[in-house]
């Protein structure tokens, strides 16, 4: 990709004014304004974005200015302007006309003056936002009730707000070249892993595309490299206290402006099947909590194809269990009846979501009522199919992570396929290729179903258990910790 040309700040404004006039479309879009104004006897022009700055900030920085003399700023005229006239918090300067177009429309009042050869930036912006609510997909039952927005500073603030460590680092980038999309890299420099940062910091800044329209999603697929693999090699939040908790055992965050999800960089398999709910209570209902849901998660992934195949092979199963079995196979074959009803859940589930909150009650009752009952009435489906498919479906929405439990799901559908083709065989070969698949992934180096694979007895038993905090006294190995003892 070609070098861009540098465009300096000139001291003459018209010239100044012309290419950023120009750059902005000022006269095409009726949100970029171009004021000019005259203070001190010296002619000057305000440009910004109408929605991003603070009104009442600005006009008191323009009432300042206008009470100054003729002749104020005949001597160092920027110096002045930005150590004494301009009383803000967030002022810089710049010689670059290009960065002051992008500055501009990120949000900062750009302030170009006659016969200065640099713009003053006023950094005194604000983005339509909503309030820092509890997520809809991480509740808790006792906790905090915040939850991260689509506003970069209002995240970063969050974060902040539970680590006052002095070495916590927020490294600002830009990403998208038309887009300029913000991106903070946040880690705690005493505790995490310099290679591990450098690595995440690279794999951000090699990315070249005109935009990021789906925010961290977009970063997540260029940062991945795994485009066909189905899991998630980064965990999503929008708990600051799941991040903090994160950024403690030295994962590096990655926030992104516009989106309320903050990526979580590495993690494993057993990453996305913990909760914050598990340490909202004591240690052992917590641990009674996780055995519950990796329970539901098992349940999730192999009831449905184990049980299609004793259904199919009623010789493998005891006598004692062989109720097991459907009792009355109905008029279409069991694969095609799973295979029906996994493509109904999923359709139920995309129709949940673009179904207004007022009209969700009666979508449930259409779903249970006339669909599910009279498809077992008129034969399409047995009672059988449906309990396990519930049994199933219930685990999935109960793992923590949606991402996994869309990936589950998947390997699901593969595991029955593989079942109803080649019965025994395809059911033992489909879950050998599951843990190939797993085993063989990783996520910024660090293997994906690290403890298990590689196996660590330590940590291994603090995934199957919740332990106590006091007892934590040491960070994951497996990251590299600088400070490895909390």
């Amino acid at each position: 990709m070609a070098e861009k040309t540098k465009h300096p700040v000139q001291e003459n404004l018209k010239k100044n004014i012309k290419y950023l006039r120009e750059e902005l479309g000022i006269g095409k879009s009726f949100d970029v304004i171009q004021l000019d104004v005259e203070y001190a006897g010296r002619e000057m022009a305000l440009f910004l974005v109408d929605g991003f700055v603070k009104d009442d900030i600005l006009l008191y920085i323009m009432q300042l200015l206008a009470k100054l003399e003729p002749g104020a700023l005949d001597i160092d005229t920027l110096k002045k302007l930005v150590k004494t006239y301009i009383p803000y918090v967030e002022v810089e300067t710049t010689d670059d006309l290009d960065k002051v177009a992008d500055m501009v429309l990120a949000g900062p009042t750009a302030l170009a003056v006659d016969g200065v050869a640099e713009i003053i930036l006023i950094d005194a912006r604000t983005y339509p936002v909503r309030g820092p609510q509890e997520p809809d997909t991480e509740r808790v039952v006792r906790g905090s009730r915040d939850g991260f927005v689509e506003t970069l500073v209002f995240n970063t603030a969050l974060t902040r707000r539970r680590i006052r460590d002095r070495t916590l680092r927020m490294e600002y980038m830009q990403v998208g070249r038309r887009s300029q999309t913000d991106v903070v890299v946040s880690y705690i420099e005493d505790i995490a892993d310099p290679e591990m940062v450098k690595k995440v910091k690279d794999s951000i800044s090699k990315i070249d595309t005109d935009g990021l329209p789906m925010g961290e999603k977009t970063i997540e697929e260029f940062i991945s490299g795994q485009h066909w693999n189905p899991f998630p090699t980064v965990r999503y939040t929008e708990r600051p206290d799941t991040a903090a908790t994160h950024l403690y055992e030295g994962h590096v965050c990655i926030i992104v402006d516009g989106s309320p999800s903050v990526l979580i960089t590495p993690t494993t398999f057993w990453h996305h099947l913990q909760h914050a709910e598990e340490y909202r209570n004591k240690p052992l209902v917590g641990a009674y909590l996780r055995m519950v849901r990796f329970m539901a998660v098992w349940s999730s992934l192999f009831m449905l194809p184990l049980w299609y195949l004793f259904a199919v092979k009623p010789e493998l199963l005891p006598e004692k269990l062989a109720f097991i079995g459907p009792n009355d196979p109905g008029q279409i074959p069991l694969f095609l009846q799973f295979f029906l009803i996994e493509i109904g859940i999923d359709v139920l589930r995309m129709a949940a979501i673009h179904t207004p909150t007022s009209l969700a009650t009666a979508l449930g009752l259409v779903a249970a009522l006339m669909i599910g009952q009279v498809a077992v009435e008129v034969g399409l489906l047995t009672n059988e199919v449906i309990l396990y498919l519930a049994i199933a479906a219930i685990g999935t929405f109960a793992t923590p992570s949606y991402e996994m439990s869309l990936a589950n799901r998947l390997i699901r559908i593969f595991l029955l396929v593989l079942t109803a083709a080649f019965q025994l065989y395809g059911f033992l070969i489909g879950v050998v290729l599951f843990i190939i698949l797993l085993a063989r992934m990783n996520s910024f180096g660090v293997p994906y179903l690290w403890p298990f694979i590689p196996f660590n007895p330590r940590a291994f038993r603090d995934v199957l258990v919740r332990s106590p905090i006091p007892l934590k006294n040491r960070r994951p190995r497996i990251l590299k910790p600088q400070d490895p003892d909390r």
